[in-house]
C-alpha cells in the first residue's frame, strides 16, 4: 500500500491553509462530490457525539486528508456504504486495543498510514498558532473520526 509522505502532508497543509473561506468551501464541495459517503460518515460523528465544535474541524481535516492523498498522486476509488460497513468492526476493535495499550504503532499499522496517524496525534495534542487548544473530549472525537477517514481512504487507493 502506498504511504502518504510527510512532504505530501506538508503540501496539503500549505494548500488548504492558504484558502480563504470561499476557497475552502469550494474545495469541500469538490471533495464531497468525489467522496459523498465518506463525508456523510465523517459528519455524522458531530451529530452522534453531539459536539458542534467538531463539525468545522471535520470539514477542515476531511479536505486536508483528501488533499494529502492527492498530493501523493494516488488515485482513490469512491468509498461506498459497503466499504464503511466492512471497515467498522475491525476499526473499533483496533481502537479498543489502542485505548487499552496506548500503543500508537498499532494504529499506524492498522491504518497503513503512519505519517498521517502521527500528524493527527500531533494536531490534537498541540495548541494552534494562536494558542487555541482542543478540549480532551473534542480532541479524542476528532482523532477517532480522522483515523476512520484515513483508514477508509487508504483502503480505497487504486493499486
Amino acid at each position: 500500500m502506498k504511504h502518504i509522505s510527510l512532504a505530501s502532508i506538508e503540501k496539503a497543509i500549505g494548500k488548504i491553509d492558504n484558502l480563504d473561506e470561499d476557497g475552502l468551501e469550494r474545495t469541500a464541495e469538490t471533495f464531497a462530490l468525489s467522496q459523498p459517503v465518506l463525508l456523510g460518515y465523517a459528519m455524522s460523528a458531530a451529530e452522534e457525539y453531539e459536539n458542534d465544535n467538531l463539525q468545522g474541524l471535520l470539514i477542515y481535516y476531511f479536505c486536508l486528508l483528501i488533499e494529502a492523498f492527492n498530493q501523493e498522486g494516488v488515485q482513490l476509488k469512491e468509498i461506498k456504504e459497503t466499504d464503511v460497513d466492512e471497515f467498522e468492526e475491525p476499526f473499533f476493535d483496533a481502537l479498543d486495543s489502542f485505548f487499552q495499550t496506548d500503543n500508537m504503532e498499532e494504529l499506524e499499522e492498522y491504518t497503513d498510514q503512519p505519517h498521517l496517524v502521527q500528524f493527527m496525534a500531533m494536531e490534537i495534542s498541540t495548541p494552534d498558532v494562536d494558542g487555541t487548544e482542543l478540549d480532551d473530549e473534542t480532541a479524542t472525537q476528532l482523532f477517532i473520526v480522522t483515523l476512520a477517514v484515513i483508514t477508509l481512504l487508504s483502503n480505497s487507493i487504486n493499486a
